[in-house]
């Protein structure tokens, strides 16, 4: 395949995946009446800020936008709490049954999270945890596929390191803050990318935990606002999503170069 041809294909598959985004965006800048106007018009024929003006009125974006920052950034600090000597332990501590509890961890990665649903429902229910920021957070804080990462990463830096770190006198835990964690940082930026994307974006889990509206995240308060009395304004629910996604965006910027760092030394080393 030619340069120019591979170039033309991904031009093309980066407009199918960009073009709902910007759908979305002209759509927000649309009045009403153009919006369901027949035929695609991707571009607004007179832009109408005021679909934002009317979508910060008509509910809480900035308390879901909290809610979302509150539920996202806890499950990633204790993921990173939990996933980060899971990793270190299942790479590079020798101890009895390390293998078979690696297979586990490896076949959580194929249980589909509707499964797990029920009981940790039934577990939230028991403790009176239900319609709070722990329901939201706790089913979430172990990630198999955190461990799984973290744990490839750990094991692809050269033992010279560590014996070097512990001759030189570090414990385990200034081993893992000082030496290790530095030279796996784009894999914990990759991580963290996925894991704040997945629970910002998470519509299922609060709907069932999560009864008060002031609680709802990002996602539940869109079609919260979408159900009621924004349903009939589509350039203001869209304008809504794009205030929404705003934040995604900005922290993909931000991360963009450890995750390209992270995926390049992954497809490299294996």
């Amino acid at each position: 395949m030619s340069a120019g041809v591979l170039h033309a294909f991904i031009i093309v598959m980066a407009l199918l995946t960009l073009f709902p985004f910007l759908w979305m965006a002209g759509t927000s800048l649309k009045s009403p009446e153009e919006v369901f106007r027949p035929g695609v018009h991707l571009i607004p024929a007179n832009v109408t800020w005021g679909n934002y003006g009317t979508a910060l009125r008509k509910v809480p974006l900035w308390r879901f936008l909290l809610n979302g920052t509150i539920v996202a950034g806890g499950v990633l600090a204790l993921q990173l709490l939990v996933i980060i000597p899971a990793a270190f332990a299942f790479a590079r501590i020798e101890f009895p049954g390390r293998d078979l509890m690696f297979v586990l961890v490896l076949a959580a990665l194929v249980v589909p999270g509707y499964v797990t649903s029920v009981p940790n429902f039934l577990l939230l229910s028991g403790l009176r945890l239900t319609n709070t920021y722990w329901a939201l957070v706790l089913p979430f804080v172990g990630s198999a596929f955190g461990i799984f990462l973290l744990r490839q990463f750990f094991r692809q830096i050269p033992g010279e390191i560590l014996d070097a770190a512990l001759i030189d006198g570090c414990n385990t835990v200034r081993l893992l803050w000082n030496v290790l964690l530095p030279l796996v940082r784009p894999a914990i930026a990759a991580f963290a990318v996925f894991s704040v994307v997945t629970h910002w974006n998470d519509f299922f889990w609060p709907l069932i935990v999560i009864q008060s509206t002031h609680l709802y995240t990002p996602p539940a308060g869109i079609a919260y606002f979408a159900d009621s009395d924004g349903g009939a304004n589509w350039g203001a629910v869209m304008a809504a999503s794009g205030i929404i996604i705003t934040p995604l965006i900005i922290m993909f910027v931000a991360a963009r170069r450890q995750f390209i760092e992270s995926l390049a030394h992954v497809s490299l080393k294996g």
